[in-house]
C-alpha cells in the first residue's frame, strides 16, 4: 500500500532506477569503502572494559570486525561480540563516533560502540581467531594494549576530545 510507505514516492522505478543501479556498482568497483564496528563493552559494577588479543595481530583492542552485506552496523557488532567474546547484547548500544581507519587502508572506517547491557554466556576460551579475551579494570589494562584501543577508552570514558582517526 503506498500510503504506508512514506519512501515510496522518492523510490525510482523503470530506467531511472536501472541507470542509478549501474552507477552505483560503478562507483563501488572504483572506489570501494569498507565499514567496520568495534564494541567498548563496560561492566558498570567492575569498572572493567572486555578486550581481545588475536592470534593474527599484535596487541589488545576492542572486539569488533567487519560489516557484512546486509548487515547494520549493530548487527555486525552484535554477531561480533557473541563470535569473540560470548557476549550477547541485551539493550542497544549507543553509537559513541565514527573514525576513518587509514592505517587500514584508505577507504575504511569504524564506527565505535559502548555496551553496557549485555550478558556474557560463558568464558571465550582461546580458538583460532581469538588468543585471549577477558575483562580488566580501566586501571589495570594489559601491557600492549593497542595505541588505538587507548584513544577509544579514553574518549569514551574520559571525555578526552573525539579523533576523526582510528
Amino acid at each position: 500500500m503506498i500510503g504506508s510507505d512514506p519512501e515510496q514516492p522518492f523510490r525510482q522505478t523503470g530506467w531511472p532506477a536501472l541507470r542509478a543501479k549501474v552507477f552505483h556498482t560503478l562507483f563501488l568497483l572504483r572506489r570501494p569503502m569498507t565499514l567496520g564496528v568495534r564494541g567498548l563493552v563496560y561492566n558498570r559494577e567492575r569498572n572493567s572494559i572486555f578486550l581481545i588479543r588475536h592470534t593474527y595481530v599484535p596487541g589488545w583492542q576492542l572486539p569488533g570486525g567487519g560489516v557484512e552485506k546486509g548487515e547494520t552496523m549493530e548487527q555486525a557488532l552484535s554477531r561480533e561480540l557473541e563470535e569473540e567474546g560470548n557476549i550477547v547484547l541485551s539493550g542497544s548500544p549507543a553509537l559513541k563516533s565514527v573514525h576513518f581507519n587509514r592505517i587500514s587502508s584508505p577507504r575504511d572506517h569504524v564506527g565505535l560502540y559502548l555496551v553496557e547491557a549485555f550478558r556474557q554466556t560463558g568464558p571465550k576460551l582461546p580458538d583460532r581467531e581469538i588468543a585471549e579475551a577477558g575483562f580488566f579494570p580501566l586501571d589495570q589494562l594489559p601491557d600492549r594494549t593497542t595505541p588505538a584501543t587507548l584513544r577509544r577508552i579514553a574518549e569514551t570514558m574520559r571525555g578526552v576530545p573525539v579523533s576523526p582517526y582510528w
